[in-house]
């Protein structure tokens, strides 16, 4: 009879558990939204649940993976799905308390009424009671009781307790006022009576019948944890779930129906939902992605197909060895054979996501075309990208067809800005409520999902690609770390470029391994420089994971040959560490390389601009990267001066938007793999570190600071990169000049003091000496930049893991009287200092990484909350504000470019706001003080989703401004100017 029931309303559930009428009465007047906050309706506590419960259902069918799914079967007793339903819908029971109940005072009367009464009720903010943590309070004593074992209630209050973002330890269930939780029997029998009308509702017998079998693994808990988030959020939406007040008409039934049909209106989907195995094992190179596959990719491709768990893959090849293609036929193996559902390629910049975001999406169309629509782009200036316009808000494809979008679905421009993942009742601890536009849904099956545009949900789509950051900020103690999380869960991650993490960020970088590799996620870390330090860090660390214990060594065989692919997982409780046993050849020989060192530390680089128009003489193309943009600008304007005119190009981080990615474009085009006729027969490229990775250009010169080793070789990288490129006869070979650095006393080198700033003096004095060893003594290097008389040089790539192996060894490099043992012991204290930093901000600290459950996750966690806090989380030091240059006239304020704004710079379109958009930049983090406290958004952006919280830095009619002691300017050919007054 009861299971007849259960698909009646949810009065004829309590009916035929045997609740009195009494019972039955209180219960159906618990209120679980108010009207004030859900569209004007009241929806009752138990509807709620069984929204969101229902939503789960629906997840559980068209989003969770395929793994996933399978380790709930597995804790379960195979009922995973409907103990998936259970545990996301309980979230909420901790509404059942007077501390919820009295939040609003009319929904608070009806409840009064019932009889479920309380007395008077703290004030003090201090001693406010959650409901998050009420519903923990008041679960975790039956739990213990109904379930009698400890272990399985351990870890299943957590999931309750942080819905809202945050682990509390199980001393935060106490709660700070008796009357907060509610006293007597009337409470103590409508609490349990929600969590047993519920539970029955569901489709359990009772909550014993709920207990599980076995355990989730405590970074399976935060992923789950990050599920009912999403769960919650989406049955949040009282657009989607409008109120039922009246128990009569809530029921589980009518619960589905909501969900599927909220489902389909927001347009969401999983990913690939159970990827069949490819037919041919090189398909999903040959075949996919139209490659002939190279020896190194392979090898990768080989290692997926025959590892025997999920696991991490450290791919060490040359620059343009086609790792990245490589790495994402490799996701396609590891995604079918271990139940995967998606992809996050995690790039180390804004600038380098774009590129591949455009090539995940080729990729992901050859699935499925519809997929297309689920790739998302995670940085800040996405708007800039086309194919993210055309796709996400329905403008002109870059190719010229027109972006097709259902009627009413909204352009998607207003969506995710000001929404920092708080729901409604979260306005009642502080925090500001979401905003979801109206229209923000897609065709149903077909659109994208803009739900997913909301802050902390971007790695929830199928697919992204993004930078690194949000892999890292999935390992931070902030709010709601479990939804980022949950992102990563259940699908195959590959992280770029890796070797570009400094000693801060790798202890997040780090830190995720450990979640990850607890998770079962496979990991696909690409570098063509890496240090055999750093990958035996990062193997450890995804081992410590796998092994669930703290620390972890493992030692890693030294690889045969370079390229090479290491390999680590766990089997059967031991670790699994194998890498190339065999020398893997690399698509191209090596070629000569020669070094020469052009001595300057002038920050105007006034030589650097002779050596290079000497290197133009008769034609040429040069690469200049320099370590400060205020050197790369004062050679740019050297060499105009010099008459090379339309022939230079700068590039850097503090130019606009807008200007950045022309100009970005322009040199691809230029100097790009397919630039073809269009190469010119002369030209420069000044830049800063923006150029040093992930840059596909071909020169046929390189003149650049000293740099790291690693960093200078992954410069080197972009000489003669393309095959078949035509060049002068001059630069048959390709040319290294080594500049940004002079001999002192006793030929000790000294270095600009912007390198020395950036690298420390260590690094940089382990790399000089290894351009000594081939360019000879720094006092030989020519004016000119010439070639030396006798080349010496490096052999690349064959020479590089040596010299990125000596480089950060122990063994000392530099010749005797360099000071290189002190440097040694300031950098190796400057880097203890950051790592202690980063430390503060760690998911876990390592005291506690073996600890079973998620309880006390969040004790002393950061509170960074914008994605511009967050970056000061995994980046080292203060980040810099963010801007939109904008100029003011005599009439009000125009664009950088030009366009008129208005008297208080009004914004009439989307059109208008993209070109202000346009003149977005970040300013330096010398700037940042003078710029928080004097830098807002112009009056006429209040009304604008994407502006109203983007300070304006404005531009006075004389074309600067004075921002604490510095003089700020903009021109249109150098970028953002800063002069010291």
């Amino acid at each position: 009879m009861l299971v007849v029931e259960r698909e009646g309303s949810i009065v004829a559930v309590m009916e035929a558990m045997g609740l009195s009428s009494v019972a039955i009465r209180r219960v159906s007047r618990l209120w679980g939204k108010s009207a004030a906050r859900n569209g004007g309706r009241t929806h009752l506590l138990l509807g709620h649940l069984l929204d969101t419960a229902a939503v789960a259902g629906v997840m559980w069918e068209r989003y969770l993976s395929v793994a996933f799914r399978r380790r709930l079967d597995e804790v379960s007793g195979g009922r995973g799905k409907l103990w998936f339903m259970w545990v996301c819908g309980i979230h909420d029971c901790g509404k059942a308390c007077p501390a919820f109940q009295a939040l609003d005072a009319v929904e608070a009367g009806p409840v009064l009424a019932s009889g479920l009464v309380w007395g008077r009720l703290p004030r003090d903010r201090r001693k406010q009671w959650r409901h998050d943590v009420a519903g923990a309070a008041l679960l975790k004593p039956r739990l213990v009781a109904e379930w009698g074992c400890e272990e399985s209630a351990g870890w299943v209050w957590p999931l309750v307790a942080g819905h809202h973002g945050a682990f509390p330890s199980v001393r935060g269930l106490q709660p700070p006022h008796r009357e907060v939780q509610g006293r007597g029997a009337d409470w103590e029998e409508a609490q349990r009576a929600v969590v047993d009308v519920f539970t029955c509702a569901v489709g359990f017998e009772d909550l014993a019948d709920v207990r599980p079998v076995g355990a989730l693994r405590k970074a399976e808990q935060l992923a789950l944890s990050g599920l009912i988030v999403m769960a919650d959020w989406i049955a949040s939406d009282s657009s989607q779930f409008p109120g039922l007040g009246e128990a009569a008409l809530v029921s589980l039934a009518g619960s589905r129906g909501r969900a599927e049909a909220a489902w389909g209106r927001l347009g969401l989907r999983g990913g690939w939902q159970g990827l069949p195995l490819p037919g041919d094992r090189m398909g999903p190179l040959t075949g996919r992605l139209g490659v002939s596959p190279r020896a190194s990719q392979r090898e990768l491709l080989e290692r997926a197909w025959s590892v025997p768990a999920p696991g991490l893959f450290v791919v060490e090849a040359p620059m343009g060895e086609g790792k990245t293609k490589a790495a994402l036929a490799a996701a396609e193996v590891l995604a079918a054979r271990f139940g995967l559902d998606g992809v996050f390629v995690a790039m180390p910049s804004q600038a380098t996501s774009d590129p591949m975001y455009e090539q995940v999406l080729r990729w992901v169309r050859s699935f499925d075309p519809v997929f297309e629509s689920h790739v998302a782009l995670l940085h800040g200036r996405r708007r800039f990208n086309a194919w993210w316009r055309a796709i996400w808000e329905g403008k002109p494809r870059p190719d010229g067809d027109r972006c097709v979008r259902e009627p009413g679905s909204g352009s998607g421009v207003g969506f995710g800005v000001e929404d920092y993942g708080a729901i409604d009742e979260d306005a009642d601890y502080g925090l500001g409520p979401a905003e979801v536009p109206a229209g923000c849904v897609s065709a149903e099956g077909d659109g994208p999902a803009h739900w997913f545009l909301g802050n902390k949900r971007g790695l929830l789509t199928a697919f992204a690609v993004g930078t690194v950051d949000h892999l890292l900020y999935a390992a931070t103690r902030t709010r709601h770390v479990m939804l980022r999380f949950a992102g990563l869960a259940g699908k195959v991650v590959v992280i770029d470029e890796v070797h570009a993490a400094d000693v801060y960020m790798r202890q997040f970088l780090v830190e995720a391994l450990r979640w990850l590799g607890q998770a079962g996620v496979p990991v696909v870390m690409l570098s063509a420089t890496l240090a055999p330090a750093q990958r035996q860090l990062y193997v450890d660390a995804y081992l410590s994971g796998v092994l669930g214990v703290a620390d972890v060594r493992e030692v890693v065989p030294e690889p045969a040959g370079y390229p090479c692919v290491t390999v680590a997982c766990g089997v059967e409780g031991r670790a699994v560490v194998e890498t190339s046993r065999e020398a893997v050849s690399s698509w191209r020989g090596s070629v000569p390389v020669e070094l020469a060192w052009l001595p300057d530390v002038d920050p105007a680089g006034a030589r650097v601009a002779d050596a290079v128009w000497d290197c133009v003489a008769d034609g040429g193309v040069v690469l200049v990267v320099v370590n400060q943009v205020t050197r790369a600008q004062r050679i740019f304007e050297a060499l105009r001066e010099r008459g090379l005119g339309g022939d230079v190009h700068l590039l850097h981080a503090r130019l606009c938007a807008a200007d950045r990615a022309d100009r970005t474009a322009e040199c691809l085009r230029l100097m790009g793999p397919d630039a073809g006729g269009e190469r010119p027969d002369r030209m420069v490229v000044v830049a800063t570190q923006l150029a040093e990775q992930s840059f596909d250009v071909d020169a046929d010169v390189l003149v650049t600071d000293l740099a790291p080793a690693d960093l200078l070789l992954q410069r080197i990288g972009r000489l003669h990169r393309h095959s078949g490129t035509r060049r002068p006869g001059a630069h048959r070979v390709p040319r290294v000049l080594v500049t940004g650095v002079e001999a002192g006393r006793e030929g000790v080198p000294e270095f600009l003091w912007a390198s020395r700033a950036i690298y420390g003096a260590w690094s940089l004095l382990r790399a000089a000496a290894l351009v000594t060893e081939a360019a000879g003594p720094l006092e030989g290097g020519g004016g000119r930049g010439a070639a030396l008389e006798e080349p010496g040089g490096w052999s690349v790539p064959a020479d590089v893991p040596g010299l990125v192996a000596r480089a950060y060894g122990e063994e000392a490099v530099c010749p005797g009287g360099w000071g290189e043992a002190e440097a040694w012991r300031q950098w190796q204290a400057k880097e203890r200092g950051r790592m202690d930093e980063a430390g503060k901000f760690l998911l876990c600290r390592p005291r506690e990484w073996a600890f079973p459950t998620l309880e006390g996750l969040h004790y002393a966690g950061s509170r960074a909350a914008t994605e511009e806090e967050l970056d000061a989380v995994v980046r080292d030091g203060e980040s810099g504000v963010e801007v939109v240059v904008v100029r003011r006239v005599a009439v009000g304020y125009r664009a950088v470019d030009g366009t008129w704004l208005g008297v208080h710079g009004e914004v009439d379109d989307d059109e208008v706001t993209d070109r202000l958009l346009g003149g977005m930049l970040r300013l330096p983090s010398s700037l940042t003080e003078a710029a928080r406290g004097g830098l807002r958004p112009l009056p006429g952006w209040s009304g604008r989703p994407w502006l109203r919280y983007l300070p304006a830095l404005v531009l006075e009619q004389e074309g600067s401004v004075l921002l604490g002691r510095d003089r700020v300017s903009y021109d249109g050919d150098l970028g953002l100017v800063v002069e010291r007054q």
